[in-house]
């Protein structure tokens, strides 16, 4: 069943005019995809200087990790009406001398809960990264972001805690094998049996 898409398209709208960060290296440019029938959630970070400026989320090295754990194409993956991107900051916030600076703080409060009730189908919120697991998962989220991976079956089948597909993250997944050997086979099946 088809749902009416018109609240959501205008709050994306606003949402995509929004420049209530102020100071952004690059301006704003609020990255997200939203669709009323998607039933996957992709809750991140925030889009880095790459997808900035090509102006689509995940539409660089992390995009295509994150594609091969989901098993998934490109096309449908930027299908709105299948997945939801939703960053906790939908814009660049730009790099301090570790990497990228934090999502900027304004921005969730703005605009994550209304993003998320006019998608009322989500049935798998998968969660990528520290500040996105702060959000979601709150104090039942372990003392690390390792600890809190490996404690997946927890909260699943409807949310997933997950490392950042980042390319700076390859210390993590070769010093965790058993991430792609059993988190991600499981994950596979489950987007599936969504699309």
């Amino acid at each position: 069943m088809q749902r009416n898409s018109r609240p959501l398209d205008a709050l994306l709208a606003r949402a995509r005019a929004c420049s209530i960060c102020e100071g952004l290296p690059l301006g704003p440019a609020p990255l997200l995809q939203a669709g009323a029938n998607a039933r996957i959630l992709i809750a991140s970070q925030a889009p880095g200087s790459k997808t900035h400026v090509k102006g689509r989320p995940f539409d660089d090295a992390s995009g295509k990790r994150l594609r091969h754990w989901l098993g998934v194409s490109e096309e449908q993956f930027y299908n709105p009406e299948l997945f939801a991107i939703l960053p906790m900051g939908f814009c660049y916030p730009g790099t301090s001398a570790s990497g990228d600076l934090p999502p900027r703080p304004e921005c969730a409060p703005a605009w994550r809960e209304p993003l998320l009730q006019a998608m009322p189908r989500i049935e798998l919120t998968l969660v990528l990264g520290q500040y996105a697991l702060d959000w979601h998962l709150g104090t039942r989220k372990s003392r690390t972001l390792t600890d809190t991976v490996k404690r997946w079956q927890e909260f699943w089948p409807d949310l997933l805690p997950l490392p950042h597909p980042s390319p700076r993250n390859i210390r993590w997944f070769m010093a965790n094998p058993w991430f792609e050997a059993e988190v991600i086979p499981v994950l596979q099946d489950r987007v599936r049996g969504l699309l």
